[in-house]
């Protein structure tokens, strides 16, 4: 699972960069299926709910982070 989310957010920056705008649909696509599963995992009983939406929590945070470095180089951009 980590493999493919580092994946995903590689994927995203480097489409963030190249087109700008039409990134933000595969990155909000991604964000409602890892916080799908932080709320499937956030049903279990106390603290391992927290321990099992976790991971899913921190991985929409770092998809949400790489889409917008991408399209945030875009800007800098002098052309």
């Amino acid at each position: 699972m980590i493999i493919a989310v580092i994946g995903v957010c590689a994927a995203l920056a480097v489409l963030g960069f190249l087109v700008p705008r039409l990134s933000r649909h595969p990155e909000r696509g991604t964000q409602r299926t890892l916080g799908a599963g932080s709320r499937l995992g956030g049903k279990a009983p106390g603290i391992l709910g927290r321990l099992l939406s976790k991971p899913f929590r921190s991985s929409s945070r770092a998809v949400g982070r790489s889409g917008s470095a991408g399209r945030r180089a875009r800007r800098r951009l002098p052309f």
